[in-house]
């Protein structure tokens, strides 16, 4: 036999040996199963971490592990269940410790939209990241991360699933993961979104809610207006996506009362008593309101705007000059009943019952029990 075709021979011995002891990794499939409103703008991803079906399914399944805590009890579905908008119904979240965290839990829903900056003082602007921040947090999920790794190398279906998505099972993969299933929580067929899709009319109080939810009022052309759409952009009715648009003050405290926010981040004073601006996604469903939860109905929270405003150096311009009327040195927004009435209703046109109850968001583990 010639020295080449015991070349080639060796050479394809070889190569069967290096397939066989290091499988390529399946290339991932591009997850296409959800739909992104055109209303709600350009969105974009990671460029390490495209959606794919392996990740979001992985990243289901983590998101509802009791695992993910350093007792086996708290998941991240115990601070954002899903018949709440992903919230949890409490004014200050309880993690492993038992000790109420400082602030209440936001909606996970749209997260893909609106200010990139994370938690109610913006510190981190990453999913992946604001993923891994509770696990490790003493209060909240207390979890070491070498510790977890090793619980889920124990566990077959997650060797299987993490090779599978990422080929390996890390702190990054599983941040990625976890931020792809947050990521596809797409709230977009509420009452309201039927009527912009042209499906069906609003009732004449929420029609005149949603004219009030649009409008800044002016009374030099006698506009009346409830001011909402200056701080929760229309369709997301969040916050303003650009730099920290999306954080503001909004009359909560007194200057001497004044909370850190976001000049936790930025370390301006400037940006002292700022929080992000949430969704109204949900809103009815998202009880209590407020980074501290301290209303508890809408109608607290719409008296707050229509009366019971603090003046502090931060708080937001856009409230300032927001009156109905023409009263100096009062900070009101002077709506009559019949107008706070018409606002909330609007408000509750925002809920969507298709996504507090979809399967393929729901709890994996009660389809397996």
């Amino acid at each position: 036999m010639s020295k080449l075709l015991l070349l080639i021979l060796s050479g394809a011995v070889l190569l069967m040996l290096f397939v066989v002891f290091n499988p390529a990794k399946p290339p991932s499939t591009p997850f296409t199963a959800f739909s992104a409103p055109f209303v709600y703008g350009n969105f974009s991803l990671p460029i390490d971490n495209p959606l794919t079906v392996e990740g979001v399914e992985l990243g289901r399944r983590l998101f509802y592990d009791p695992l993910l805590s350093g007792n086996n009890r708290v998941s991240c579905a115990t601070c954002h269940q899903q018949h709440l908008a992903f919230t949890d119904g409490k004014a200050h979240s309880v993690g492993v410790s038992g000790i109420p965290l400082a602030f209440n839990s936001m909606t996970l829903a749209n997260a893909m939209w609106g200010p990139q900056h994370f938690f109610w003082d913006g510190r981190v602007s990453s999913l992946e990241e604001q993923a891994i921040l509770p696990i490790l947090h003493p209060d909240e999920m207390d979890q070491d991360m070498d510790q977890l790794i090793a619980e889920l190398e124990a566990v077959p279906v997650y060797v299987r699933l993490f090779e599978t998505a990422y080929g390996e099972i890390s702190a990054s993969s599983i941040g990625r993961a976890l931020a792809s299933f947050e990521r596809i929580l797409i709230s977009a067929n509420s009452k309201y979104d039927q009527y912009l899709r042209g499906e069906l009319k609003l009732n004449a109080t929420e029609e005149l809610g949603r004219k009030l939810f649009m409008a800044h009022p002016d009374v030099k052309v006698n506009l009346r207006g409830g001011n909402c759409i200056d701080c929760h952009s229309q369709f997301l009715t969040s916050g303003f996506k650009d730099k920290f648009d999306g954080f503001l003050n909004n009359g909560l405290d007194t200057e001497e009362n004044l909370q850190p926010g976001l000049q936790s981040v930025t370390g301006q004073p400037s940006d002292r008593g700022k929080f992000k601006v949430p969704s109204l996604r949900n809103i009815a469903l998202t009880s209590p309101y407020m980074h501290d939860g301290r209303f508890t109905t809408l109608e607290q929270v719409l008296e707050h705007y229509n009366g019971q405003i603090k003046y502090s150096s931060t708080l937001s311009p856009l409230i300032v000059e927001a009156n109905n009327e023409q009263h100096q040195g009062t900070l009101s927004l002077n709506l009559s009943e019949d107008e706070k009435v018409a606002i909330i209703a609007f408000l509750h046109t925002l809920t969507d019952h298709t996504f507090i109850k979809d399967p393929s968001i729901s709890d994996p583990f009660a389809e397996e029990r």
